[in-house]
């Protein structure tokens, strides 16, 4: 999905266009890849928030206070009930550490995740240990403590249930809510549910999708988490809804997220102007947008090539996408044909634009209509990772695109992906992974907005929430966020037959522009062709292209 155009944008790509060839800087706006779009996952947060699976809401619930709260302790009042939309019913947890109210964006990130203190004097964790114990053993069991002097025959008939229940304590860390959320994820998958649940227990006091990054991230993870045990992953992705967006309001938080955040920027402009190098010459021009969503990509190159000099082309675009786009969209695909050949007409460039209505993994050469000799551009851009390879099933069309592609000689084929790992690796290393890449992009969004601001709280719970949520909680084909790294992706692309297109200095230098305006905490990075973008040491978008 892609936000619509300013004024600057376009401002800028014509002066691209108006500068000699060696000169030229080249940009596009972003696609903001949210499939599903109309499923969302969690209440509206005002002053005070909660969420829960619905079903499983004896695990997992959320409650944030206005400030942007560091540290809470576990012994905050639980939440009885969820509300969609109704703060004045929710509860004032008042059992909190002292906050820092006044976030600066000065502040350093390490994407450590220590950003809550759980019970850590005596008393309390004597408690705890009553209360893990009493899950354990039962309400009426001895307490462990008698079984120091017991004979070793009683000992040993406890042993296993003690072992597990040391273990749990173990991997409960003092006030280090990142390395709870991972024990938590080990429990699950080591299949012991008595410490999962208890775990999580323990997270819903902490997590809030108003506090620092790792307590909303946490949020998130938890909710996942929650999905996982109960088997309800895909429900969740595909159909729980707490407050539903209008299209304009999800646009909105698109947008929102492509003005604070240079990820897409930054996917989009190295896409774009890879593209502009390629066909530069070239008097026709046919590009093919494997998801066109709005077609706000293509905006700022119209306008741009209107204004270049000899004359525009003539451009031909073919948009793929399938129903998922439409609701923020507000309608089909006609919709954005419509829109982009209005823009062309106003521009005097001859324009064509012909839409495919399906999923990508439906797309056949036939649906392309490629016409012979005509000079071809090909835009993946944040949506490989959805198509399903071999490890799904015995339909690999990850690859399948990529040689039905190649079969077509097009001039250039571009590939913008978040660089994480999460296609083929089982769960609990995909959990670290996910952690890891989404804290990196949870932190940057914190220095762009205050924690509290109601509308960052809407961007990531509707624009970032469910792929979280699907990574961690599905599996098979249900599991729709299969992302790869670059090095992984090269080696599809060469074994389909591709060979690397470098990308032009001047994209380079129009990049390192870009992210002057942002924090600088942003890192820029060009390795073996490709065009890496991260946030402090993590890498988190790379583009590239291919021909």
């Amino acid at each position: 999905m892609r936000p619509s155009l300013n004024a600057k944008d376009i401002n800028e790509f014509n002066r691209f266009y108006n500068q000699p060839v060696e000169d030229q800087e080249s940009f596009s706006l972003p696609s903001i890849n949210n499939p599903n779009s109309n499923q969302l996952l969690y209440a509206d947060c005002g002053q005070q928030t909660q969420f829960s699976a619905l079903k499983h809401n004896q695990y997992c619930y959320v409650e944030s206070s206005t400030g942007n709260s560091n540290e809470l302790v576990s012994d905050s009042p639980p939440v009885d009930t969820f509300f969609a939309g109704d703060n004045s019913m929710m509860h004032q947890g008042s059992d909190s550490c002292p906050s820092d109210m006044h976030h600066s964006p000065n502040d350093t990130y390490h994407s450590s995740g220590n950003s809550s203190c759980f019970t850590s004097d005596g008393t309390g964790l004597k408690h705890k240990l009553k209360e893990l114990e009493t899950a354990m053993l039962g309400p009426d069991s001895e307490s462990l403590e008698s079984y120091n002097t017991t004979p070793l025959a009683a000992a040993n008939q406890i042993s296993s249930e003690s072992d597990k229940w040391v273990d749990m304590m173990e991997m409960m860390p003092n006030g280090d809510l990142k390395q709870v959320l991972i024990a938590c994820a080990k429990a699950i998958a080591d299949n012991n549910l008595v410490t999962a649940e208890w775990l999580m227990s323990e997270l819903r006091t902490v997590v809030s999708v108003c506090g620092s990054p790792m307590q909303r991230l946490g949020a998130y993870m938890l909710e996942g988490l929650v999905a996982r045990l109960a088997s309800s992953g895909s429900s969740i992705y595909k159909a729980l809804r707490c407050k539903e967006p209008t299209s304009v309001e999800l646009m909105s938080y698109m947008h929102l997220l492509y003005e604070i955040c240079p990820y897409f920027k930054f996917g989009y402009l190295s896409a774009n102007g890879a593209i502009v190098d390629a066909v530069k010459e070239e008097n026709t021009i046919h590009i093919i947008d494997f998801q066109i969503a709005q077609g706000s990509q293509w905006i700022t190159l119209i306008h741009a090539l209107a204004a270049r000099p000899g004359g525009p082309p003539r451009i031909r675009i073919t948009g793929i996408d399938d129903s998922t786009s439409a609701y923020a969209r507000g309608g089909g695909i006609e919709i954005v044909g419509r829109r982009l050949s209005s823009i062309a007409a106003s521009c005097n460039v001859p324009f064509e634009f012909h839409s495919v209505a399906a999923s990508c993994s439906d797309v056949e050469i036939e649906h392309l209509k490629v016409r012979p000799g005509e000079p071809l551009a090909v835009n993946f851009a944040l949506v490989l990772h959805h198509m399903p390879d071999e490890s799904v099933g015995t339909k690999n069309h990850r690859d399948r695109l990529l040689r039905m592609v190649k079969s077509l000689s097009p001039k250039i084929v571009t590939l913008v992906e978040q660089e994480s790992n999460t296609n083929t690796v089982q769960f609990f290393p995909r959990f670290l992974e996910t952690l890891n890449y989404y804290l990196s992009i949870f932190e940057s969004i914190d220095v762009a907005l205050p924690r509290d601001h109601k509308q960052r709280i809407n961007v990531e719970q509707h624009c970032l929430a469910r792929e979280i949520v699907n990574i961690i909680a599905c599996e098979g084909a249900e599991r729709v966020e299969r992302h790869e790294l670059l090095e992984r992706w090269r080696s599809r692309f060469l074994m389909a037959g591709f060979n690397p297109y470098p990308l032009s200095s001047s994209v380079n230098a129009t990049i390192k522009t870009l992210l002057e305006n942002y924090y600088q905490s942003y890192t820029l990075d060009e390795r073996n062709g490709a065009l890496y973008l991260g946030w402090m040491n993590r890498d988190l978008v790379a583009s590239c292209a291919w021909k």
